[in-house]
């Protein structure tokens, strides 16, 4: 099943509706009309989101079905930091896996990340999320950055 968010929903995520958890919001962002149910819920498996909890954004209008037959958007492909190549097929699976760990980190960060949390929560695809993520590695460390870096770019140096 495919979802896609409705303008209700939009409104309620830019107005950070009390309903819609931090967690929530990372999973609000992938529902494009691009991805399954399934994939979604496998790209913030880490999140502790389940199907229970989308299923209410449903139910109040903030997310609607999609038929499957769409075609699929392709993200254009960015390289990564080091200069080597990434797969293009890869870049789809690569940004579901990052995404929530960039916005868990930048909005841990507090008010220091506030701006670079909302550029994060804005990257629609892999080459926005990549090009944050020197952005991300300065203002949270290596640390922390660290496992980020590797679900972007499957490197495990820096």
């Amino acid at each position: 099943m495919y979802f896609v968010k409705t303008p209700a929903g939009q409104q309620a995520f830019k107005e950070r509706h009390a309903d819609l958890s931090p967690r929530l919001r990372s999973a609000f962002l992938l529902f494009d009309g691009n991805r399954s149910l399934a994939q979604v819920l496998e790209a913030i498996s880490a999140l502790g989101v389940g199907k229970d909890d989308i299923l209410p954004l449903v139910t109040r209008g903030w997310l609607a079905t999609r038929e499957a037959g769409g075609e699929e958007l392709q993200q254009p492909c960015a390289a990564p930091e080091d200069g080597s190549e990434v797969d293009p097929a890869s870049t789809s699976r690569r940004y579901q896996q990052a995404y929530p760990m960039a916005v868990a980190i930048t909005g841990g960060l507090g008010l220091k990340g506030f701006r670079l949390n909302l550029a994060v929560e804005a990257a629609v695809g892999y080459e926005q999320l990549a090009a944050l993520a020197p952005r991300i590695r300065d203002a949270a460390g290596e640390r922390a950055y660290g496992p980020l870096h590797k679900a972007l770019f499957g490197a495990e140096a820096l």
